[in-house]
Order: C-alpha cells, then structure tokens, then sequence
C-alpha cells in the first residue's frame, strides 16, 4: 500500500537553518509519474547527466545517463543523430529476508526523496514494511561530481528495524539501456578486475566513440568495513555481481557504496581503457569525493553567482534551481560541446542544441561567467563548417546554421517527421530544419551581445568577426529582390504555428540588424584592422559582399507598425480567423489546441505558439517606442499559447519594461513553475533549457533590470511589490559588479580595480573602482 497524504506531491519549504531555500522535496512516492521528478532531480556537472531513476527498477521509469558530445546515428540518413543512453550504472536489487525490495509492495510508512541545490546531492529516505510486516529504514545517497567529472558515487545505508535481516544484494552495470527502444552501442569487453572492479566496454554504432563504464562496491556493518561473498554474471551488454546474503542484527546499519565511472574516446585527455581504468582505481570512498564535489559546487557556483531574493521564498529557491540546472547542463570542459534543449536530464530533442542557447541560456554566462560564454560561442566558430554546408544544399552562401545542432561536423539534425496529424493521420513534417532561419541571425546576435559586454578582442579577432560577417553573406544571398525591395519569403518565424510564411517580422528585423553589424565592423576593421580584414575577406569574398550588403540592407523590407501600432507578424497574419483561446490557455496540456486543430487550420488563425513580435521588441527593444511595445502585447499576448516554455519568461521581462509589476511577477510565477511545479507530467522528456535560462533573465534583465543598449551598460530595476531585496553579480566589461536593489534605493559594489559608467534609472554614473554606489 502507497502513502497517502493530502500534501502536494513536490514540497519546497523542508529546508530550515543553513538549508532554506535549497531543497526541493518529493513527499509521496507515485510510480504513475516518476518521469517528472527523474528529470528535475536530474544530477549532472556539464561532462554528463543523470536522470533520478531509482536504485530499484519500475515499469513506468525512463534511465538515462548522457555524456556530452557523444552523438549516435543508428539507422543512417533514416534517422538524425542523438545522445545515447549510456550504460546505467545505478541499479542495483535488494532481497530482504526473500521478499526485494519494492515501494509498489508491502507499505511506505515514511518517504522523502530531496534535491539539496547547495550540495548537488540527491537523497531518499524511507522507512518500508515488507509484505511479511518487516520494517527498515532505507537512506539512498548519490551524486555526480563537479570536481572529478568522471564519476557518479552512491550510498545505501539499510537498518531493519523489527527483525533481524538476511541481505542479498544484486549491482552492476546495465548496457541493455536504450534511446526508447533504439540501441546505440556494439556489444563491448566484460570484466571483473582483482573481484573489486566491474568494467563494461561499448562503441556507438555510426560515430564509433568508445565508451568505458567501471563500478565497485564497498561495505560497512555498523562502521566495520567487510567483504560479502560474490559471484560475477556477465550477460550481453551487462555486467553484475551478486553479493551472498549477509545477517544484519535488528537496529544495526549495513552501508553499502557504490562508485562508478564513465569515460569516452571523444574526452580530450582519452588515451585508452587501461589509462581510464588506471585513473578510476585512484578515486576515493563516497566521504572523500563529496567533500571535493561540495567544494567544487560552493566555489564554482555558489560563490561564483550569488543571487539573493527577499520576500518569497520560493522564488530563492527558483532562482537557485536554475542555476543549479545551468551549472549541470553546460559542458563547461570542452568548447566543441553545446547545450541541448532538455540539458542531459531526458530524451526530449535529442540532446540538440537549438536558439535556446544563443537566446535565452547564453545571456547568464555571458553576464555572469563570461569564460563559459566564450566557449559556448566557439561552439558555433567550430561548427561553421556544417553551416557552410547547409546554406551551399540550399543554393545560399556563406554560413547558414543549422535549426538543431549536434557535433560540429554533423549540419542540420532536425527530424523530418513529427507527432501523428489529428485529422489525417499522417506524420507531420517538421519544417524547422529547413525554413525557420532566424538563428543564423540570433547565433550573430549573441556574438554582438557578449562582446559589448565583455569587451574580448581577442574573440572577436578569432571568432566573433566571422560569425558576424559569415552569417551576412547567408542573408545578403537568401534575400530575395521583389519590386524595389528585398524579402524574405516562405519561413518559419518564432511562431512555429505559422509556416511557410512571407516577411515574418522577427526574421527580417533580425537579417536586416545582421546586415548592418557587418556593414560596420566591416567598417571599422578598414580603419583598425585592416590585417584581420584581408583574411576573413579572402575567406568570405567580403569586397564583393560588402556593397551587397550595403544595398540589400537599405532595401530590405522591415514590417511597420500599423495605425493601431500593431507590427504584423508576417504578411497575412492580421488577415487570419480570430478564434476563442480561454480554454487552451487555461489548461494544462501543452499543445491541447492539437486535440482540436492540425497544424494546417492553426496556420490558417491568430494564434501564435511563443513570443515572436513580442521577443522581436525585447531584443531590439531600442528601435521601438513604449507605445508601439504596449499595443503590441495588448494584440498578441491574448493570441499567445506559450505553448513553448521560453514564452512566459519573455513576457515577463516585457510587462517589466511596460510597468505593470503584477503582471510581470505572475508570467514569472508560471515560468519558474514549468519544471519546479506540481505539474507532474510537465518534464517527463527533461527539463526546459530556455526556460531555466529564462527565470535567470527575468530576475536580472526583467525585476533587476539589467540592459546593454547600443554597448552601453543600464539599470533599471523593477523590483516585485512581493521582494524587499535583490542582489546579484554581473560581469561588465572585465569588472565584477554586485547589484543591490531594495524597493527604495540601489547599491552598486564595483570590486573591479577600473570605474566602471553606467545608466541608473536614466542617469549616467560612475561606480568608482572598488567602491559602492549608493542612490539616496
């Protein structure tokens, strides 16, 4: 029998001292909805993710543990690269006095599964009776370390608690894990080393990476280490040990370890399997390895991005589970990795890197770890080639970057065909990858964005200048000249509800901004560079595209705001049927508009998937009046579904900008609760990249009001009739900034050596180096 209780299933208050605001709780066990909490309590540190599968195996669980850069085809051109589902290191079988141990069996009398945020640790604790009335008390631990990123460490600590207990335990290494039912790996070496270390070997299919995965155990009865009898079983794929029954006396504490390892040929250090082995014997008991990983956590992340949020609890805690996340999901160690749409915690996309890097992931490092943003953007540098490749299928020049992006030289990667259509039956066609462009743009965008904030020439001499300059000679060539004018027909915008349509706003606006940053830093290097200038105009033919870009940027048509102000979308959309949304922006099914409609009768309405005009007015918010924003989002935020988790957060920081602060708090509330709420079918695929990167950007850009214009820096704080305080690190122009904001007054720490100027609430200042600016 299950517990019940009448509590929501995800508690965020459990933290109390030290521990407040830390701990995200799952206070009943529900084997209908394990998907949900084994992607938001997903461990991971950048090298890999694992998904919060229990110990225990259950019917409706997805495993999942996936090592960045280490995309798979498996059937050829039939299907696109993915992350493979690595070998699950985590299971592991408890037989207690006969009976195994389940929580579908017998009855859960006490259950609490925690994230701890701060520690990057992940515990479970219970107390069970067994069908036969034994009772125990069961503490699992685990987590997969920031300081040694090979490693995943677990601990069980089992007292029974009414009897005396005879333990069998059955652990190991399971190669037998799928991508929903696709096999990624050859079957590889087995072996047991000195009878301590288990090792199973496989190699991806198509790119013929080497995989190595090792595990051990150790055991302690009431803190006397021990060795139980074993026997090694070795199956196709798998390989296990089986630990003899041992006798614990009632109330006394078996505390069994498990430390495992995971290593590629595409590591840069990788030599072989007896260099990994070598280096995996070296690592220490689960004590020696979370002091290193707790430290590695508190002086790389928590020390690093200090963000401190009065009044709502459960807002610090949001703010910290996002961080968390976006420590997990970047691959930090090595710039020929980016991140995917659901991090490592799922399945969902693949592990493809979509705009949500650039757009809405990309600006807290670049603010805030600007290391990580240079890496995240060499990404793209290194991955020209494929774009080269793209834009030259498609009869375009220059650089035009792929709709989903896996290893650099893999190109576009976006299925062909989707989800089932609702009238037809047929798949649907997904035409992302082939008509939805405006990334080329928005990858240009970020490049700008990180250098004015940061100032790196010597990025922008080895990278940035041609991604900028790449990028416009795919848009100097993808415009097409109609009349007097140049258009951009036949796309997919923001708003993937609207195909195959003409002058979609945002994506014009975008080519055009494109244009005229290469027409100036084309410019400027003929003035201060001109050195730079001759190489990159060799490559890119820049002579013969420059007076191109010169023409068709002056020429390109840019959508204008109508006499109600209301910039169209695309060319047809204020033409199309209005229909009643209240139902499906009410429920909380994402896509239920689908249950009703195919995608060929939404295109055909005013209905729009995720912000478009609206993202189109933050990020160029400067070229627009506060007028044309507010009848903007007046006309299209009823039309919105934000059927796409990055909408909400995008909203907020607008309704910020507008001045309504309950609104902009209450798209904050939504956001924030995509993944961390009591939706528990909201991340069964993984978490949402874009909007974990979202609630950063709200915080910052939206309530603290943080915006670089024309390379300048400004602040304007909105602060949250609900917060009395916010406080966050910002990196400008090499400066380390701790902004302070209360209702009624703001502080500026510079700990920088440099003055650092700036707009405060339409002022310009200098924060003198190593000094706080404080409003009266």
């Amino acid at each position: 029998m299950l517990l019940k209780n009448d509590n929501q299933a995800l508690n965020y208050d459990k933290g109390t001292g030290e521990e407040k605001n830390w701990l995200v709780t799952e206070t009943r066990f529900n084997p209908e909805s394990l998907g949900k909490v084994e992607a938001v309590f997903s461990l991971g540190n950048g090298y890999m993710g694992l998904r919060s599968a229990t110990e225990e195996r259950y019917s409706n669980e997805v495993r999942g543990n996936f090592i960045a850069g280490t995309f798979n085809k498996f059937l050829g051109d039939k299907e696109v690269t993915e992350l493979p589902n690595a070998a699950d290191v985590l299971e592991m079988s408890f037989t207690l006095n006969g009976e195994t141990f389940q929580l579908t069996q017998g009855d859960i009398l006490f259950y609490e599964r925690t994230l701890n945020l701060k520690k990057a640790e992940l515990k479970r604790d219970i107390h069970w009776r067994s069908p036969a009335g034994d009772e125990y008390k069961i503490i699992f631990s685990r987590f997969v370390s920031l300081d040694n990123l090979h490693v995943i460490a677990q601990k069980i600590a089992i007292t029974p608690l009414t009897n005396d207990v005879t333990l069998k335990l059955n652990s190991g290494i399971n190669g037998q894990i799928t991508n929903t039912g696709t096999q990624h790996f050859e079957e590889g070496v087995l072996r047991l080393y000195d009878q301590k270390i288990m090792k199973l070997e496989a190699r991806t299919t198509e790119s013929a990476i080497d995989f190595v995965h090792f595990s051990r155990h150790a055991f302690t009865l009431e803190n006397e280490e021990f060795t139980p009898k074993n026997t090694i079983f070795m199956d196709r794929r798998k390989i296990f040990t089986t630990f003899e029954p041992e006798t614990i006396a009632k109330n006394q504490t078996i505390t069994i370890e498990k430390i495992s390892g995971v290593y590629t040929s595409r590591d840069k250090d990788w030599a072989n399997v007896e260099t990994a082995l070598e280096t995996f014997s070296q690592v220490g008991d689960y004590s020696t390895l979370f002091t290193a990983h707790q430290s590695a956590w508190q002086q790389k992340v928590w020390e690093q991005y200090p963000i401190y949020i009065e009044g709502v609890d459960f807002d610090q805690l949001a703010i910290r589970f996002a961080v968390y996340h976006l420590t997990g999901m970047t691959p930090a160690h090595d710039n020929r990795m980016n991140i995917g749409a659901k991090g490592f915690s799922g399945e969902g996309y693949k592990g493809h890197a979509f705009w949500d890097t650039e757009i809405f992931v990309l600006p807290f490092f670049t603010t805030s770890n600007p290391t990580i943003a240079r890496q995240l953007l060499e990404y793209r540098s290194l991955s020209l080639p494929g774009a080269v490749r793209k834009a030259a299928e498609n009869n375009y020049e220059g650089a035009m970057f792929p709709w989903e992006s896996a290893w650099l030289e893999d190109g576009e990667v976006t299925p062909v065909w989707g989800a089932a259509d609702i009238i037809t039956g047929e798949p649907t066609k997904i035409w992302s990858g082939f008509i939805e462009q405006h990334i080329t743009a928005d990858i240009a965008f970020a490049v700008w964005q990180y250098y004015q904030f940061t100032g790196d020439q010597d990025f922008m001499e080895k990278h940035g200048y041609e991604l900028i300059f790449a990028t416009a000679v795919f848009w100097q060539s993808r415009l097409e000249k109609k009349g007097d004018r140049y258009e951009i027909t036949g796309v997919v915008g923001p708003d993937e509800y609207k195909e195959h349509v003409d002058n979609n706003a945002f994506t014009n606006y975008m080519a055009h901004w494109n244009l005229e940053k290469a027409i100036h830093y084309y410019e400027l290097l003929q003035q201060e560079n001109p050195a730079v200038l001759a190489s990159l105009s060799a490559k890119w033919d820049l002579e013969r595209n420059y007076p191109k870009w010169q023409e068709k940027s002056a020429k390109l048509y840019l959508p204008q705001p109508n006499d109600e102000l209301v910039i169209p979308q695309d060319d047809t959309y204020l033409s199309k049927k209005i229909i009643d949304l209240t139902p499906y922006k009410a429920s909380a099914q994402v896509g239920a508009l689908f249950l009703d409609y195919n995608l060929e009768q939404v295109n055909d309405m005013q209905i729009t998937k995720q912000a478009d005009v609206m993202i189109l007015l933050y990020l160029l918010e400067n070229e627009f009046s506060p007028e044309v924003k507010q009848a903007n989002w007046d006309y299209y935020e009823p039309k919105t579904l934000h059927d796409s988790s990055l909408s909400r957060a995008t909203h907020s920081i607008l309704a910020s900008d507008l001045g309504d602060k309950a609104l902009a708090y209450s798209m904050f509330e939504k956001a924030s609760r995509i993944d961390l709420g009591q939706n528990m079918k909201s991340s069964d695929a993984g978490i949402h990249s874009a909007s974990i990167g979202g609630i950063w950007q709200v915080v910052v850009n939206g309530f603290g009001g943080v915006r670089m214009l024309d390379g300048k820096l400004f602040l304007h704080p909105h602060l949250p009739e609900k917060w009395t305080e916010l406080s966050f690190p910002i990196y400008w122009k090499g400066s380390r900034l701790i902004i302070h904001v209360t209702q009624t007054s703001t502080k500026i720490l510079n700990t920088s050596n440099q003055d650092v100027v700036l707009t405060l609430n339409g002022k310009e200042i200098s924060v003198v180096a190593n000094t706080t600016f404080t409003t009266n």
